[in-house]
């Protein structure tokens, strides 16, 4: 299901996180499960990854992450105030060192001039408070920004459990 390079990284990430004795949890929506498939397509993750959120809906991104309705009510689902409070909100509600949370439009539609299909919001948050957010916009179709998405996701992680 997943290319060899992507399970080389997703391989690198479990491995820099057991080193550190580190626990992930992934807060998702756009890729809607991609990349907590990819973690556990690793024999033995289960030492690393101790859970995953698909919150495809706002509704899901307040009941489950904690998001606050009025953040995603002023910048929208698709924000970095909004990834940040899903990555902090995965760590609030999970035993985790560090949490990821991925939110885009990955088309075909969807998109605006302000937010163009493409557009992914990348969230990271550690344990004790700090967060940041990475913002990206891919090119292709729907399965290319995903698949881009997971990429950056992996990337984000394997830097944040390597520094």
């Amino acid at each position: 299901m997943f290319e060899a390079e992507t399970l080389a990284l997703a391989q690198s990430v479990l491995d820099a996180c057991r080193a550190r004795g580190w626990h992930l949890a992934t807060a998702e929506s756009c890729t809607g499960g991609l990349l907590a498939g990819a973690l556990t397509a690793i024999a033995g993750s289960s030492d690393v990854l101790e859970r995953g959120f698909v919150t495809y809906s706002n509704e899901a991104k307040s009941e489950l992450l904690g998001v606050p309705p009025e953040i995603i009510a002023a910048h929208g689902a698709v924000s970095a105030e909004t990834a940040a409070a899903m990555a902090e909100g995965a760590v609030a509600r999970a035993p985790v060192d560090l949490a990821i949370s991925v939110t885009g439009i990955a088309g075909p539609g969807g998109g605006s001039s302000v937010k163009p299909v493409g557009l992914v919001i990348c969230g990271l948050a550690r344990r004790g408070g700090w967060s940041r957010t990475e913002r990206h916009i891919f090119d292709g179709d729907r399965a290319a920004v995903r698949e881009a998405a997971l990429q950056v996701a992996l990337g984000l992680l394997e830097t944040e459990a390597r520094s």
